[in-house]
């Protein structure tokens, strides 16, 4: 699709929040229209910034972000916004709007065909499972018909028919399309351009290709400076071991021992900063409780069919190192399943008493969004040990400088590293698990899946990442579709 003139442009644009924690420093790009960008960068590096910068959530410090004339700008965010779950679907919807829109449920209806979800418009949306929360975000930016689109992890809680509706959607989309997410291969298959967020520079880079091209053009470049840097270090190495043995000598050595130092300043000055590429996590364990009984007995499920629940009967005994993963469609009441068991309310399973659970909820609404990070995790301690909690988040790149910020100030991805860090400190004995890899960083993954496959506790896993599952040894399949 031929792209058109400048719609979005930022302009020397420095941003942060407050006066040590810069995330824009004179970013300067531009998006044409029509274009599918992908925003990519480090957590915290200022991705859904941009965003908020473009819609005018926020101002920035100093530059100027331009909106061509007249074009609109509709944002689907990464989750549902609080405010709005006790709301209806159409009530959902009429927040759309400044003015009332008539024939709304028509076109409420029309906009949720388009993100294949099949609904009662009077339906409580804390009702939805998280895939469908997902599409109805989608949907609700739709409807606004915008010139600029931008989504934030949309893939989050999809299912596979799910990513690939939306990707053919994009891919057929008329207008602009931005995207943040860290789904490699869902982000190459309709990206034209990368706008590139470095966290320790605060600079923005803009680059034309499809998102591998791209990651191999950053890696190839790091590739580069390094070995420049390596060469000039050798340079300077050299001189200076000259320096030190002319300049005991007396006359012309002298001279020549002041031009090498020289030289050995020039070339120190064309060192070059090598780009910082995202941290890792280290390797964990999550020390399992001891449970010598079943931990988990399941005599029946409740799945949703028609939006109406249906008691199946099943029955599942979970052991220490056994791994069971729930599988079916969004909307079949896999979350619903989880929710039950992680908060003790499920009259079809009983937890053996005394076993500590360990709960990842996709919305991380079991987090205390008041509390510091550094008391999220010293509640996971039956005595809190100052030592160990700040190591055990300084491995999770949750270092001392954060330790006193609000859970509500981390961004999705550390709330998510922040949950994995609470396991450490909390030794469960069973481990429920909706869709882990949320917001999570892609390099993260691999070492997160290891720890989940070594864990010698229960295991209780919903995921929607196929290549995640895979590195798990899972002993045990229920699909609730087919029950």
């Amino acid at each position: 699709m031929p792209q058109g003139n400048v719609i979005v442009r930022f302009e020397n644009v420095t941003f942060g929040y407050g006066e040590d924690k810069l995330q824009l420093d004179e970013a300067n790009f531009s998006v044409r229209e029509n274009s599918k960008i992908t925003i990519m960068g480090q957590n915290g590096a200022g991705k859904s910034t941009i965003f908020k910068l473009m819609t005018k959530e926020l101002k920035p410090r100093s530059g100027n972000v331009y909106v061509s004339n007249g074009a609109t700008i509709g944002i689907a965010p990464q989750v549902m916004p609080k405010e709005h779950m006790d709301r209806t679907i159409l009530g959902y919807f009429e927040t759309a709007f400044a003015e009332k829109k008539y024939a709304l449920e028509r076109f409420v209806k029309d906009v949720l065909e388009i993100v294949q979800l099949a609904l009662p418009l009077d339906k409580k949306i804390k009702s939805l499972s998280g895939g469908q929360q997902a599409r109805l975000l989608l949907a609700y930016a739709l409807i606004q018909k915008p010139d600029v689109l931008l989504l934030d992890e949309p893939t989050n809680n999809l299912d596979q028919k799910g990513i690939d509706h939306l990707t053919t959607f994009l891919i057929m989309y008329e207008k602009t399309v931005m995207v943040i997410s860290h789904d490699a291969n869902f982000l190459n298959s309709f990206t034209d351009g990368v706008l590139n967020l470095d966290v320790h520079t605060h600079k923005v880079e803009q680059y034309v290709g499809n998102y591998f091209d791209v990651v191999e053009e950053i890696k190839a470049q790091v590739e580069r400076e390094e070995r420049k840097n390596a060469q000039l270090l050798k340079n300077i190495q050299d001189r200076k071991d000259k320096v030190n043995f002319f300049a005991h000598k007396g006359g012309k050595m002298r001279k020549l021992a002041s031009k090498l130092k020289e030289e050995v300043a020039e070339d120190e000055a064309n060192m070059v900063d090598v780009r910082k590429e995202d941290k890792t996590i280290r390797p964990f364990v999550i020390r399992a409780q001891h449970v010598p009984e079943a931990m988990v007995t399941m005599t029946s499920v409740s799945i949703l069919k028609d939006h109406k629940p249906i008691e199946k009967m099943v029955n599942i005994k979970l052991w220490r190192n056994q791994r069971l993963l729930i599988k079916g469609p969004n909307g079949i009441g896999k979350s619903t399943l989880l929710q039950a068991l992680g908060t003790g309310t499920a009259s079809f399973a009983r937890i053996a008493e005394g076993v500590k659970v360990g709960y990842y909820r996709q919305d991380f609404s079991g987090l205390d969004f008041s509390a510091t990070v550094y008391q999220a995790l010293a509640e996971m301690m039956d005595v809190p040990d100052n030592e160990e909690i700040y190591a055990t988040g300084s491995q999770f790149l949750l270092h001392s400088s954060i330790m006193q910020n609000t859970v509500a100030s981390l961004s999705e991805g550390q709330k998510g590293l922040l949950c994995y860090a609470r396991f450490v400190l909390q030794k469960p004995g069973l481990l429920i698990l909706d869709e882990p890899t949320n917001h999570i960083n892609f390099r993260h993954l691999p070492i997160i899946a290891q720890a989940i496959d070594a864990f010698e506790g229960s295991v209780i896993l919903v995921s929607h990442m196929p290549e995640f599952v895979e590195q798990i040894s899972i002993t045990e399949e229920l699909d609730l579709e087919k029950l």
